[in-house]
């Protein structure tokens, strides 16, 4: 069964009245919708005119597509929105928020006049001043001071300071070298057999000559020359001459200075 519609801008099948406005050749605005569905009412209240189902779902889909399409062009989207009346209103509403932060720094001002009011209402005035005819005199800081003195003050602060020098005539800085600490060693150790460190330096007197001796006893282990032993852990040094025959070459010996 074909339903047909009658409208001020249409008059036919309320199938053709969908596809005409799917076209854009009607607008769906000028449509009233309010009318089809009350003849549409009124056929199905006339027991003369039997509708099938399959009619009655067709009809219903097609009002529910008009319902849909009108109500999207009453309602317009976010898409459909012109950008002037999009800002419409943003102007009073940055000016509403300035008042707003203007009042809550004056609110912020009131409650903190409030906390001084407080404070200050739990103190109390000196009430007792100084007395009549009590006068402060500041103490005079020239006085005894000559004219002598204050000449003698600024010669003091124009002379010029003398440099400081740092003496060191009462420092003595021994100079041993470990090359002929070498030479030394490597003509008495042939004549002195299997000796211990300990006892090759208890001549001496100063620490660092005892430094330069190991160091030249350990240029002579490197060279060859002597060997050295320890028989137990923290225990003496023992040296002895190997009796190399070749001489000993100084040109091979590290340089130490101390």
């Amino acid at each position: 069964m074909t339903f047909v519609v009658t409208t001020p801008s249409f008059s036919g099948p309320v199938e053709l009245l969908l596809h005409l406005i799917s076209s854009h050749e009607v607008d769906v605005l000028d449509v009233p919708l309010a009318p089809i569905v009350d003849l549409f009412v009124a056929a199905l209240r006339d027991e003369s005119v039997e509708i099938a189902v399959e009619d009655l779902s067709e009809f219903l889909l097609i009002a529910a597509i008009l319902l849909e399409m009108k109500s999207r062009r009453l309602l317009p989207g976010r898409d459909a929105t012109e950008p002037d009346e999009e800002f419409v209103g943003w102007e009073e509403r940055d000016v509403l928020l300035a008042r707003l932060l203007e009042l809550r720094t004056y609110a912020a001002l009131s409650d903190a006049f409030v906390s001084l009011f407080e404070r200050a209402s739990r103190a109390f005035p000196r009430l007792a001043g100084i007395d009549e005819g009590f006068e402060v005199h500041p103490p005079d800081l020239l006085a005894g001071v000559t004219t002598a003195q204050l000449a003698g003050a600024y010669l003091r602060g124009i002379e010029e300071k003398p440099v400081p020098v740092i003496r060191l005539h009462h420092v003595t800085v021994d100079a041993v070298s470990v090359a002929e600490t070498v030479v030394s060693l490597a003509q008495r150790l042939p004549f002195m057999g299997r000796i211990s460190f300990r006892t090759l330096t208890e001549g001496l007197e100063s620490r660092i000559e005892i430094i330069v001796h190991f160091l030249a006893l350990l240029e002579l282990c490197k060279l060859g020359h002597i060997e050295l032993g320890q028989g137990s852990t923290f225990g003496d040094v023992q040296i002895e001459w190997l009796g190399v025959p070749q001489g000993l070459e100084i040109g091979k010996v590290d340089t130490y200075e101390g």
